[in-house]
């Protein structure tokens, strides 16, 4: 009875759990205009790499603050590294790529089919044959793609191809780094791991920034040095640990389907701050996303 009792409360829906789930979605979400607006003053490399390497550093700390060890055992370092190179790598520099031909406020709505994708990806990794729900999931993110592709005429859309295909193939490489970690997981503290796997992702990517890339520091104004220091704080050390701790107070069901207010804080956020288009395409695109991601993730 006294287990039945713990399991039951650990699965309940406290108001802290809520209250961490509300930080990370706003902290997310706001990020996605953010870094389109570091784009205009920062290589896009050089942005993503960094902020990630400095996260990094900050989550470290504050794990060892918490008394956890950074220590990796042996057999854990194949799963890490490759999980790093699909959750981290392969999202920072698709996504950050994909900004320069898409609106901050569609990329995060592609970006966000991570789940559909993930959902469909169970089926050969797993062995999780798809419902109908999923099978409807999966339509619902192919008429949001649409949506976006053909919202404003299709010169617009050949423009945008590019972009569409980067954050594509970045959410689909997310979600197959998300499958293959609940095949094999990374058995590490949450926040050790997510040091590791920013780190060891966002690293390459910092170095190719620099190799590559020009990067006049001189040339960031103002507001784009408080935007970094938002984006290295704010995404990787405050909305990351929230979502540990909003993870440990909730049901996971109830989490997974809570990030779905990510893109949308993000198309809002980026309407006002960016005055990026809101138009019957983009609202189109978000109704049919968000209706994916639910019906996948029931």
């Amino acid at each position: 009875m006294t287990d039945k009792k713990a399991v039951g409360a650990k699965a309940r829906i406290t108001p802290a759990g809520l209250m961490f789930l509300a930080i990370t979605s706003v902290g997310w979400g706001f990020n996605w205009p953010v870094t389109k607006y570091l784009l205009s003053e920062l290589p896009p490399l050089t942005l993503r790499g960094s902020t990630g390497v400095i996260g990094a550093g900050l989550l470290t700390v504050l794990a060892l603050l918490r008394g956890q060890s950074m220590r990796v055992p042996a057999k854990m370092w194949p799963r890490l590294i490759l999980a790093s190179l699909l959750n981290v790598t392969g999202w920072m520099v698709l996504m950050g790529l994909a900004l320069l031909w898409l609106p901050a406020s569609e990329a995060a709505l592609i970006a966000y089919t991570m789940p559909v994708w993930a959902s469909i990806l169970a089926w050969p990794v797993l062995g999780e044959r798809p419902t109908l729900l999923r099978t409807v999931a999966l339509v619902m993110a192919f008429a949001g793609l649409a949506s976006i592709m053909g919202g404003n005429g299709a010169a617009a859309s050949a423009l945008k191809l590019p972009g569409i295909i980067m954050a594509l193939a970045g959410a689909i490489g997310f979600a197959v780094g998300t499958v293959l970690a609940k095949k094999a997981p990374i058995k590490l503290p949450p926040i050790p791991a997510a040091a590791w796997q920013v780190g060891l992702g966002c690293l390459p990517v910092a170095i190719a920034g620099l190799l590559i890339e020009t990067t006049n520091v001189s040339g960031v104004t103002e507001t784009g040095w408080v935007l970094l220091v938002y984006s290295v704080v704010g995404q990787f050390c405050i909305a990351y640990v929230s979502w540990f701790a909003a993870l440990a107070r909730l049901p996971a069901s109830v989490a997974a389907i809570g990030t779905m207010a990510v893109p949308v804080i993000g198309v809002v956020a980026s309407a006002l701050a960016l005055h990026e288009p809101l138009g019957l395409g983009q609202i189109a695109a978000l109704i049919f996303t968000l209706a994916g991601v639910v019906l996948a993730t029931r």
